[in-house]
């Protein structure tokens, strides 16, 4: 563990205008607040702070972001508040520590909601302030690194997985790829420990018997630079272990057959030298065609550059090569972090544009799978490269289409997209793009998302204001449908309603607005009798009922049942006058009366079994149907349409199946008899809006 005096002398050798004595309050801060506090390696806790921020000095950062790693788990651990560390250390600082401090009050969620409410909050907090993830990548790291002295197994591989799925990707995405690699490295010893054991054993015995091999290769490869009197620096080593586990896991491969298994770093003077080396390789061994990428002039979202090639070496072995600068090789390294060493303050925006596409998504996403599933679209996936029209750059993930490109480019703009031409020519909206493309985006004024392109669209932010969009769509036609029972309901109370009653009633429900109180009636998420007694107060009195199995037998008599015996109709089959009946009755339970030719009753229910006939009354039965609309505006207002027109009341409604160009809905309607359901089934039938309608 770093002393007091070591990491401030860190920071003064490369910042002498640090405030030594700040620095030295916030170390003995962290000490006192931690107090007797141990990790589970029997360490003092404030070890793990202290060692945070030497990562931080390893990365030359300034003096704000050194104190905030030195505090950032006060404010969770201690009895420390960030009113304390604003007194204490400034508003820059307590601003920070808030941005990374673990949120240990979400730890009693689900795992997936845990996760999401993480990253949701964390990446809204290193919006602001990219810091704030440099320093929650430190934790991380130093917390992988002792990983192995948690006991319950459980919850390494949760902590493990979380780091892959996420804090590595991120790492990767900010170009700080020795902390990626080392990240993956650990994470992969916790979740795949034999094939961790295998590849670094592998490994170790190659380096036992190569003979020198990858020191011959490097000297080859100086040698020949060198003759062509292009100084440089060469080393080389084996390919990380995760990186060939990947290979083999993506290709099907055995080890033997990963072939790239040596790579060669290649550091030159300026970016000239590193063409002339790689045109000096590339006439000296045969380079293999397709595995060429030119970073450098076309550089990586997170500002990685660099010449990428392979070769065919001696013996067809094959060794991949990295051709940069010294200052590239800095920034490739350990990227924002060296960024904001050179240039503090001074945020770099091409680096960390992709940010503000994080927190839209942030934004548009729905629940916690929508925003991991999103989020790691955005962060974990391959990029190529598009063009608009005027020569703007675009980085996408492999395999984007046009309407993914919209996206990237504004919002807007995707949710306007009719066409697109690519190269000058139109093209389907669903054509994958390729590295180079120029990509011109052809958009309607009326024009809005459709739910079909979620079938194709493969980035994270596109997906999320898709669902969006078709979510509010929805949300609209609910609500017009709504708009249609809510007139039948305020016809059956014994008041004319007007909009001051309309007002009331929304306060009494707990509702927003008359759009909320729309929705909730179509969607079925309140009941008829709610909406008439918050419309007029104590007029729904002389209607109770009591919840219990006899709840319906005022409105719907069955004959064969014992005098003061209470039923229910199945929800299985929801069976309507007109339909042969049986009842089950079990023991100390009501009679539950079900249809004939219910599949329930052949599952062998173990009841005494009744022979029951529909009586006189038959107000409120209710019965389901499965109706399949065409995917355009106006078909649910349609479909309403005919229920009201042949006076049937919605009791609830539900999306099941949304597939372009369908959308499938379950709806149970309160009928008077079969013959009733039966007319209205034929007139959907009839709809254009319709495409199947049937009983279920």
């Amino acid at each position: 563990m770093l002393r007091q005096y070591e990491l401030v002398e860190r920071v003064k050798d490369y910042d002498p205008d640090a405030d030594e004595a700040l620095l030295n309050r916030a170390y003995v801060y962290t000490v006192q607040k931690h107090g007797t506090q141990k990790r589970a390696s029997g360490d003092p806790y404030f070890s793990h702070p202290v060692e945070v921020a030497g990562l931080m000095t390893d990365l030359k950062l300034d003096q704000e972001t050194i104190m905030t790693a030195l505090l950032h788990d006060t404010v969770e651990d201690t009895l420390a508040t960030i009113e304390d560390i604003e007194q204490n250390f400034g508003p820059d600082v307590a601003r920070l520590v808030d941005g990374v401090t673990k949120l240990s009050k979400i730890e009693a969620m689900p795992e997936n909601e845990r996760a999401a409410e993480n990253l949701r909050k964390f990446l809204l907090a290193m919006s602001e302030d990219i810091r704030v993830l440099l320093v929650k990548l430190g934790d991380r790291l130093h917390n992988m690194r002792t990983l192995h002295f948690i006991k319950n197994a459980e919850k390494r591989q949760r902590i493990a997985r979380e780091t892959m799925d996420i804090y590595a990707p991120l790492a990767e995405r900010v170009g700080m790829y020795e902390y990626m690699r080392e990240m993956q490295l650990l994470a992969m010893e916790q979740i795949e420990p034999e094939a961790y054991r295998t590849i670094t054993g592998r490994l170790e015995q190659i380096r036992r018997q190569d003979g020198g091999q990858v020191d011959a290769i490097a000297l080859a490869i100086k040698q020949a630079l060198a003759e062509a009197k292009v100084q440089v620096e060469v080393s080389g080593r084996e390919k990380h272990p995760y990186s060939i586990w990947k290979k083999m896991a993506e290709r099907h491969l055995p080890f033997e057959q990963v072939s790239d298994i040596m790579a060669f770093r290649v550091i030159c003077e300026d970016e000239a030298d590193c063409y002339r080396a790689m045109g000096v390789l590339h006439t000296t061994w045969q380079f293999i065609p397709g595995k060429f990428k030119d970073y450098i002039s076309t550089p990586k979202n997170n500002g990685y550059r660099s010449l990428h090639t392979s070769l065919m070496y001696e013996n067809s072995m094959r060794v991949e090569v990295q051709i940069r600068t010294r200052e590239m090789h800095q920034t490739n390294e350990f990227g924002l972090a060296a960024h904001w060493a050179y240039k503090q303050h001074d945020r770099p925006d091409g680096q960390v544009s992709w940010l503000r596409d994080l927190i839209e998504i942030v934004d548009a996403s729905h629940d916690a799978e929508e925003l991991l599933e999103h989020t790691r679209m955005a962060i974990y996936q391959d990029r190529i490269f598009a063009f608009t029209p005027k020569g703007a750059l675009h980085q996408l993930p492999k395999g984007s289409t046009p309407v993914d490109f919209a996206f990237a480019v504004h919002t807007d703009l995707g949710a306007q997209t009719v066409g697109a031409k690519i190269n000058g020519r139109h093209m389907p909206l669903r054509t994958p793009l390729g590295n180079g493309d120029v990509v011109e985006i052809i958009k309607g004024k009326n024009s809005e998302p459709q739910l079909s392109w979620l079938g194709f669209v493969v980035t994270g932010k596109a997906r999320a204001a898709i669902r969006r969009a078709v979510r509010l769509k929805e949300r609209a036609e609910v609500a017009e449908i709504g708009k249609k029972m809510f007139d039948e309901i305020a016809a059956r109370v014994p008041a004319k309603i007007g909009k001051k009653a309309t007002r009331e009633a929304i306060k009494r429900l707990g509702l927003e607005d008359e759009e909320d109180l729309m929705y909730a009636i179509g969607a079925a998420k309140i009941e008829d009798r709610e909406v008439m007694e918050a419309l007029v107060p104590g007029c729904t009195a002389e209607m109770e009922q009591p919840e219990d199995w006899g709840k319906q037998d005022k409105a719907i008599s069955i004959r064969g049942l014992t005098a003061g015996v209470g039923f229910q109709l199945a929800t299985c089959c929801h069976p309507v006058p007109g339909d042969r009946i049986v009842g089950l009755r079990k023991p100390g339970e009501g009679v539950e009366v079900h249809a004939i030719d219910c599949f329930e009753l052949a599952s062998g229910i173990d009841a005494d079994w009744l022979d029951l006939s529909w009586g006189k009354r038959s107000i409120g039965a209710v019965g389901r149907l499965r109706a399949t609309l065409y995917d355009r505006p106006g078909a649910l207002a349609e479909m309403a349409g005919i229920f009201g027109q042949n006076a049937a009341n919605i009791r609830a409604l539900e999306l099941s199946q949304a597939e372009h160009p369908f959308g499938v809905y379950e709806v149970d309607l309160e009928v008077q008899d079969l013959a009733h359901l039966t007319r209205i089934l034929s007139a959907l039938r009839a709809s254009d809006a319709v495409a199947q309608a049937e009983r279920i």
